[in-house]
């Protein structure tokens, strides 16, 4: 067995074909001694993959951009989302855009893909990083939204939902924008994937695995997804899973429009030549020459068209 422990930066729906696939056993058929360590993600990213504490990290490639600046090397391999799923909510007492400014606003850690989907959402309403401050609050944000901790943070699925169920003012719903942005991506070390090929395919095949399995079998997913994001109600559970269907790109394909939006948003220019720094293509690319895509098209009769 190939021992293979993937960082979970936050506990979300864009990590549920990693569950799915656990649960069905994917990875233990694959030869993977499999396991997930929790991590807040951000900066830990670099140093976590480069030490081999982990093997993968699931994070989006703002993090990839960021920890390459500073001297590491990592890359990009396949995507869970290429759209920021993500809204950004007022506490109770915000009317409006401008009752945030001066305040402060949640995010997981800094560096995380919280901080700069809230940049890019600050833009959007017409304001700077400058113009708020940032806490580090972790990922469970909406108890400090609600009780006025924070006057605004972003908030994905399951949390997104009961964010609306319960009233809180939408400031800015990214997910509307539908952006191309490589939101959730697979992250690994180049030097263990130059070495270690095969231990990422085997991760691969067993992931893109779970997400058609997630499609085809709605009820055993929403069984899983209930226990992983510890989801009790009916209406947050259905909402979270449609948002995991309708936004997941069950080949774990990458957007290369995505990750020039993260460059230009990050390094704050529009040269995006150096984008195969930060992202690889060629494992996706490598299972759908192999057919391994169309194999499991036919398996799951799934579409994978988002």
């Amino acid at each position: 067995m190939l021992k293979f422990k993937v960082g979970e930066a936050s506990p979300a729906n864009t990590f549920f074909a990693i569950w799915m696939a656990e649960a069905a056993g994917f990875y233990k058929k694959e030869g993977l001694d499999f396991g997930i360590t929790k991590m807040v993600g951000g900066s830990e990213t670099g140093p976590a993959l480069s030490s081999g504490h982990i093997q993968l990290m699931h994070i989006g490639m703002s993090s990839v951009v960021r920890a390459n600046s500073a001297g590491f090397n990592i890359t990009t391999i396949g995507s869970l989302s290429n759209v920021i799923r993500s809204t950004l909510f007022g506490a109770p007492g915000i009317k409006n855009t401008q009752d945030i400014k001066g305040k402060t606003v949640g995010i997981s850690s800094a560096g995380s893909e919280s901080e700069l989907s809230t940049i890019v959402a600050l833009q959007k309403l017409g304001l700077s990083r400058q113009d708020i401050e940032f806490m580090e609050i972790g990922v469970e944000r909406l108890s400090y939204l609600k009780n006025g901790t924070v006057a605004a943070t972003m908030l994905g699925e399951p949390l997104r939902s009961r964010a609306f169920r319960d009233g809180m003012l939408p400031l800015c719903d990214l997910l509307a924008e539908r952006m191309p942005w490589l939101y959730s991506g697979l992250v690994v070390d180049k030097e263990y994937l130059a070495t270690n090929r095969e231990a990422v395919m085997k991760f691969m095949r067993a992931t893109i695995k779970g997400n058609y399995l997630a499609v085809s079998e709605p009820d055993d997913a929403k069984n899983v997804m209930s226990d992983a994001l510890n989801i009790d109600d009916p209406d947050s559970l259905e909402l979270t899973y449609d948002n995991f269907k309708k936004y997941t790109p069950l080949n774990a394909e990458l957007t290369v429009a995505g990750g020039k939006n993260i460059m230009r948003t990050i390094l704050e220019n529009d040269n995006t030549d150096d984008i195969w720094y930060f992202m690889d293509k060629s494992i996706h690319e490598e299972l759908r020459d192999s057919g391994y895509f169309k194999e499991m098209q036919e398996k799951y009769n799934v579409d994978p068209a988002p």
